[in-house]
């Protein structure tokens, strides 16, 4: 009895370890721009936006990893006379796992330089700085020594060498390239959007001291993506055929799929005379981990999506088929600016 439930213990210990080795990803890649890339400050159909995000993952196992994210940026020195301008913009993370709450907060500013390189076209370069801070209330573990023989007494002293916290700098690059081309007609607007993205995260490695002398180095996270949105010319309809990339020492992950959006309004985004409304279904595969069904509503200036990852690995096992539920609430000052920001980036 005493060694199974060390055995279960240490099982639950080390999966943190693994995890805490990767980033936290998140379903609706849509909705952290951020997080993809620090090149995508600014660089939207926009002025301001703001995104909230929040996700539960693997609430079977009782003590969820719960995540979330506020992030908020924009363009400034726009002007229909200039062929540039800046991005700036600011995310804040944070997630918790398992009994002893580990917890990391990642706080990033994010400054980003964009061009007009063509009449369709424009290309971004990205840099992020912050910190990582790292905690936990690690009284909530157990260990074996404080085991009796019939159940764990908490008061017990483990004899175990206390881990720590510790904040981090952690610096971020990425670059983005993106295409549009529009299509007028009198009564709405058929547009066409891709934007290839490349991004490195923790370009300094930043040292990860649970204990002293500690030498583990947190791995540079690798992410490339493909993101679009195509307006079905002469329809109500809108697809958005994604592929996202991400690599991080020796963890890499494929994720792939595509919104199926219908616009209830479709106005004229160029010349914003009309606010779209849209509501949309996607559908979503992460290598070997999980299929992702979402929602999305668009309301004008306001969306909301929400998924759900139906966990396909063998870790369902633990988490009886049940992945994690996400969902976002994203403003951005867009009707307003449309007419504007289309004219200055062509």
């Amino acid at each position: 009895m005493k060694k199974s439930l060390f055995a279960m213990v240490l099982l639950i210990l080390q999966s943190a370890s693994l995890v805490r080795a990767q980033d936290i990803h998140f379903a609706q890649i849509y909705e952290t721009p951020l997080f993809i890339n620090p090149a995508n400050a600014g660089f939207y159909n926009g002025y301001v936006r703001a995104i909230t995000n929040y996700r539960n993952q693997w609430a079977a196992m009782n003590n969820a990893f719960q995540t979330m994210a506020i992030s908020v940026d924009g363009g400034v020195f726009k002007s229909k006379k200039r062929t540039a301008f800046m991005g700036i913009g600011f995310s804040l993370f944070n997630d918790q796992a398992g009994v002893a709450k580990l917890s990391r907060t990642s706080a990033l500013l994010n400054v980003s330089g964009i061009i007009k390189v063509s009449k369709n076209s424009a290309l971004s370069i990205g840099l992020a700085g912050g910190t990582i801070g790292t905690n936990a209330n690690y009284s909530k573990l157990m260990y074996e020594s404080q085991f009796n023989g019939n159940t764990f007494d908490p008061s017990a002293v483990s004899g175990e060498t206390p881990y720590r916290q510790f904040t981090t700098v952690d610096v971020g690059a990425g670059i983005a390239y993106e295409y549009t081309r529009v299509k007028r007609d009198p009564d709405h607007d058929d547009v066409a959007q891709v934007k290839f993205s490349f991004a490195a995260f923790h370009l300094n490695r930043p040292a990860q001291e649970y204990g002293a002398g500690s030498s583990y180095r947190l791995p540079v996270r690798y992410t490339a993506a493909i993101m679009s949105n195509i307006d079905l010319e002469d329809t109500k309809f809108t697809i958005t055929p994604t592929i996202l990339y991400h690599m991080q020492g020796s963890f890499s992950q494929l994720y792939m799929g595509s919104y199926v959006k219908f616009r209830m309004n479709t106005g004229t985004k160029v010349t914003g005379t009309k606010t779209q409304n849209a509501i949309g279904f996607g559908l979503f595969y992460r290598t070997k981990d999980a299929l992702v069904p979402k929602l999305i509503f668009d309301l004008g200036d306001l969306s909301i999506g929400m998924a759900y990852e139906a966990n396909l690995s063998q870790f369902r096992t633990a988490t009886n088929g049940f992945g994690g539920f996400e969902i976002s609430l994203r403003y951005n000052d867009l009707a307003s600016a449309l007419f504007d920001t289309r004219k200055e980036n062509r």
